[in-house]
């Protein structure tokens, strides 16, 4: 299930259920209530690796194998971080429910850290700081945080609406990245469609009224522009000699719109893009880090 973090629905504890229960087995699951289990463990890691960092991501077993960008963006946004300030690690294909604090990515870090305390997604980049002593950018540009903006609004609606509620591309490549894997009750999978796809409605519906597919990709679209128009000829954002922070942040979304091998069935995100060549070759130069 993706993450309740900038780039995926969150879970929606309050939602109706999918199916009603037969009374008989509500009678029986009254009698015999079903237990809650706390969250996994933290994955005990085999001794070849326990001198490499590891981070938890949302990934199949072929992008683990050839550490290949995640297909989240949340994800991939710290993967491609820790690539471009040189920390080295390993990808390890993981879920929320095996996360401490309930989403992806987290990071164990290399013994002699002790691996009881993992690092969450929003600790990430000051564990980083401390370990290779690279730049905090947030303090060094004050326009960090207004086009960060642009992607955990504009460019995340539109992604959201892209990825869930476009019903071809939900069955051809939301289904299949993160209902699938979990299970093969029919059942669970459907009940778990809608869940994923209630969620991101909830979520677009906290801003608007309703749900304008339009308007959502003209915000995006106006969002590109802006971002096409600070990288400038830039190699990276504000000027900066190697990709940081920002530049992950915006790749972390370039790279999976314009990732054929997803499988989109219509990408209007991927065509707007398109009218940027800048950031189209931003992602083209990020994507050899990988």
């Amino acid at each position: 299930m993706p993450p309740k973090g900038a780039d995926g629905p969150p879970e929606d504890s309050n939602a109706s259920p999918f199916f009603t229960v037969p009374a008989p087995i509500k009678r029986l699951f009254d009698k015999f209530p079903l237990t809650t289990y706390p969250a996994n463990e933290i994955p005990q890691r085999l001794r070849p690796h326990d001198n490499v960092n590891q981070l938890y991501v949302f990934a199949d077993a072929s992008g683990v194998r050839h550490g290949r960008p995640s297909f989240n963006p949340q994800c991939l946004k710290w993967q491609a971080y820790l690539k471009f300030v040189g920390i080295d690690f390993e990808i390890t294909s993981s879920n929320n429910h095996a996360s401490p604090n309930g989403s992806l990515p987290f990071l164990l870090p290399s013994l002699p850290a002790d691996s009881s305390h993992p690092i969450p997604s929003h600790k990430i980049q000051k564990w980083a700081i401390e370990q290779v002593h690279c730049e905090e950018e947030q303090q060094l540009n004050l326009r960090f945080e207004v086009y960060a903006s642009l992607l955990d609004n504009r460019i995340r609606s539109a992604w959201l609406y892209m990825l869930y509620l476009d019903s071809e591309n939900f069955d051809a490549v939301a289904r299949r990245l993160y209902v699938n894997p979990t299970t093969s009750n029919s059942v669970v999978r459907a009940a778990l469609a809608h869940q994923l796809q209630q969620a991101a409605r909830d979520e677009l519906l906290k801003a608007s009224r309703y749900i304008d597919a339009a308007a959502l990709e003209g915000d995006a679209g106006g969002a590109f522009e802006a971002l096409s128009t600070l990288l400038g000829e830039d190699e990276h954002f504000f000027g900066r000699p190697n990709p940081g922070l920002f530049d992950a942040s915006v790749f972390a979304y370039t790279q999976l719109i314009l990732d054929d091998t997803l499988g989109w069935k219509r990408n209007r995100l991927g065509q707007l893009l398109k009218e940027h060549p800048n950031l189209v070759q931003h992602r083209d130069r990020l994507l050899k880090f990988f």
